[in-house]
């Protein structure tokens, strides 16, 4: 027997478990704090490769979603066409009431294909969807109109083509003085047929003196005088305006109809002008090959910049285009982003987009035409 008691039981340490407790308490809580922040709205919006349109092919339309043909024509004779002749759009992920979360933001960060942006570079303080969306229908309105005259001039058709007020901007020179709705018939005496020829007016005019403007208001010709004012544009260059937004209306030897609906903006305007030129002309301009492009374009044939280059480059390979049309001053963006075996021809009229045309189509020397390597090294 012995004459101590058995040894007494000592409790366990807990103090290393309740360290592991706090800790993955602790993790879970970082965790969930991290997850909250992924899921919180951000202040950028996407942009990321859109739809591509055929503008030789159909598209649905209706709330039935029958299918049309982009491009109707109708009064004059039409012809078949080969190939395809894509327009390429952005799809913008993010508006000022619903913005995409930092994960969102963060995986596109990683993606090439997709651009990030500040949301006030797309939409403006105090700007809407709604009022984008509006925007951008009307900017797609005026487009399809520009394109039909720039597709008919170069088939050299007389258009007659009237210049409009469109809107005048609060405080500009010509506030109370023209109206939104007059019809500009002539600029210090000479006609104003194009909008191009009253820039050109207002520039020569200089902003010492008024400008005297013939218009048509409410079916009765007024004069009025407007003294221009100098501004200075983004790149810093200065120019003469008298503060109006011109729109141009026309009329057409026959009838051209385009179908597309949810899509906006006017950068698909020289893929409507070569659509259209390639359904009233003999011989396909493609040679059966596809093409995709993008640009806008006035009604004398000038193609413009766009935005969203690259994720339109993206979009383009993934449709399988062999050629991509792109504006020449967007060259800078073009270079070193180009996928797959994408072949970029830049061009900076519609001649020029149709000459590179001629030559994919085995008329000419694909390899003599411009990169942008060269449009860049001038």
């Amino acid at each position: 027997m012995s004459l101590f008691a058995d040894d007494p039981v000592v409790p366990a340490d807990t103090r290393p478990r309740r360290r592991v407790t706090a800790g993955g308490v602790a993790l879970v809580v970082a965790f969930v704090l991290l997850a909250a922040l992924a899921l919180a709205p951000s202040p950028y919006v996407i942009q990321q490769p859109g739809p591509v349109f055929d503008t030789l092919g159909s598209v649905p339309t209706g709330e039935e979603g029958e299918d049309v043909p982009m491009i109707e024509i109708s009064g004059t004779e039409t012809f078949e066409t080969e190939g395809s002749l894509d327009m390429l759009t952005v799809s913008v992920v993010g508006t000022p009431e619903q913005r995409p979360n930092w994960f969102e933001v963060a995986t596109s960060w990683f993606d090439s294909s997709k651009a990030v942006l500040p949301i006030d570079a797309v939409y403006p303080p105090g700007t809407t969807s709604e009022q984008r969306d509006e925007e951008n229908a009307a900017l797609m309105t005026d487009s399809q109109q520009t394109a039909v005259a720039a597709a008919l001039r170069a088939l050299d058709y007389d258009i007659e083509e009237e210049v409009v007020v469109a809107d005048i901007p609060e405080g500009a020179p010509a506030e109370g003085r023209l109206e939104v709705g007059d019809v500009i018939l002539r600029a210090n005496g000479e006609a104003v047929d194009t909008e191009a020829t009253l820039r050109r007016i207002i520039a020569d005019n200089g902003p010492s003196r008024a400008v005297s403007f013939d218009v048509r208001r409410d079916g009765a010709d007024e004069t009025v005088d407007v003294t221009p004012a100098e501004q200075t544009l983004d790149d810093g260059s200065s120019s003469v305006a008298v503060g109006i937004v011109p729109s141009s209306t026309y009329e057409f030897p026959f009838d051209v109809s385009i179908q597309l609906e949810n899509v906006g903006g006017p950068s698909a305007g020289m893929m409507f002008a070569l659509g259209i030129i390639d359904k009233v002309t003999e011989g396909p301009l493609t040679d059966g090959r596809s093409i995709a492009g993008t640009g806008t374009i006035n009604d004398e044939g000038s193609v413009g910049a766009i935005g969203g280059i690259r994720q339109k480059l993206y979009g383009a390979d993934d449709a399988g285009a062999e050629f991509f049309l792109a504006p020449a001053t967007n060259c800078d963006e073009v270079v070193d982003h180009v996928p797959g075996d994408l072949d970029v021809i830049p061009v900076a009229t519609l001649d020029e987009a149709l000459d590179a045309l001629a030559a994919v189509g085995g008329d000419g020397d694909v390899e003599a035409l411009p990169t942008c390597e060269d449009v860049l090294a001038g």
